[in-house]
């Protein structure tokens, strides 16, 4: 059974010339909440390592990201097979177009949880729902602040998460996010466009005729990260 990796666990944008200046976690954590909450939509490549620590085994992916508000997303992966996760306003598709393959699940199930997808949402409050301290200044790029994330309330698809921070715009231009069994999902946006015209049409799917359709599929078939 494929991994559901493109929920692994859910987020932000940011790049300039000169050296990231010292801002304090809280106030930036401040910021970008401040930020997602002016945007209506956004859109973004993105490019993803995923390491299973038991095997040592890293995927990567690659492809696109659009996010309407509310909570309106369409994930494309394009590499290294396409994949199609779509949230619509009354259900969750995942579309596996080799296979013939689609998921469908329940919006609150997917957004509710700690994940990835709700980084990207702007869903994950980080003033509340972590204690945010300075992540090490080395590792963040030019014109970039690292946060480093514990959540208040730890469940097993997230443990330890950090974020890096454009600080001309105060999006999020990185996540990196830890599990309970010390599996990782890395992933980088880049391309960022604040506020893109987005229809509709584009975050709504319908299976094909010949796809075998799993509806209602229970989380526990795929792992929502």
């Amino acid at each position: 059974m494929k991994t559901f990796a493109t929920l692994v666990v859910l987020g932000l944008i940011l790049s300039v010339a000169a050296p990231a200046r010292a801002v304090e976690p809280a106030e930036l954590a401040g910021r970008i909440q401040k930020k997602y909450a002016t945007l209506n939509s956004f859109s973004a490549e993105f490019s993803q390592s995923i390491r299973n620590a038991a095997s040592g085994d890293t995927e990567r992916r690659s492809g696109s990201f659009l996010f309407k508000k509310p909570v309106l997303v369409r994930w494309e992966t394009v590499k290294p097979e396409k994949e199609l996760l779509v949230v619509g306003k009354d259900a969750v598709w995942d579309w596996f177009e080799e296979d013939r393959e689609a998921y469908r699940y329940s919006v609150a199930e997917v957004i509710s949880s700690k994940t990835m997808l709700r980084f990207l949402t702007g869903k994950a409050n980080l003033t509340e729902d972590f204690l945010v301290a300075p992540g090490k200044p080395e590792e963040a790029g030019p014109g970039q602040a690292v946060l480093q994330l514990a959540p208040r309330e730890p469940e097993p698809g997230l443990v330890m998460a950090k974020v890096w921070v454009d600080l001309a715009t105060d999006m999020i231009a990185r996540i990196y996010i830890q599990d309970f069994y010390a599996n990782t999902n890395d992933l980088a946006l880049t391309g960022v466009v604040a506020n893109p015209k987005l229809a509709d049409t584009l975050f709504a799917f319908t299976p094909p005729k010949d796809a075998k359709v799993h509806d209602n599929a229970p989380a526990k078939e795929r792992d929502l990260k």
